[in-house]
């Protein structure tokens, strides 16, 4: 057997190095992934939360253009309103609980309708205008802010009572 000189392979030290290398390389992809999976469901969440709003607010002024009377003087926090089915409904943010309510005038033994969750602030902008049957609107203009997490976002809509258009 002949002793040689120049063994190959790799020393403890060496592997161990390797070893560390390579657990530095794992964490740091291990915490890329994580945070890519935090951005994306805060990224679903306003997601959600949006496209809630922009629901509630397609409902919103979907009833107003054929509504046969929007009342001037509610609060701006609420848009009452006489819909083309004759139904008297109520549109109500609640600073409180952060929530957007459909309320049935006509059936007080319901219970309110949520319409939207995560509501931080809302506004209805009621243009009024005077008709033969007494105050009513021409236009209502609304504006609402929600938010999940740290993100706010504020979406806005706008519509005309066409029956008060002349």
């Amino acid at each position: 057997m002949k002793n040689s000189k120049n063994k190959t392979g790799f020393t403890v030290a060496e592997l161990l190095i390797a070893l560390a290398i390579s657990a530095m390389l794992l964490v740091a992809v291990a915490v890329a992934f994580n945070a890519s999976a935090v951005n994306y469901q805060e990224n679903e969440d306003i997601f959600r939360t949006i496209n809630n709003a922009r629901q509630a607010l397609f409902r919103m002024t979907s009833q107003l253009r054929t509504a046969s009377a929007v009342d001037p003087n509610a609060p701006s926090n609420e848009c009452s309103m006489i819909t083309a089915a004759e139904e008297n409904i109520t549109y109500r943010y609640n600073n409180v609980d952060n929530k957007l309510y459909l309320v049935t005038n006509y059936d007080l033994s319901d219970s309110d309708y949520v319409l939207c969750d995560n509501v931080t602030a809302m506004t209805f902008y009621k243009t009024p205008i005077s008709t033969d049957d007494g105050p009513d609107s021409k236009s209502v203009q609304i504006s609402m802010t929600v938010a999940s997490g740290n993100v706010h976002k504020t979406i806005s809509a706008a519509a005309a009572i066409r029956r008060n258009l002349n």
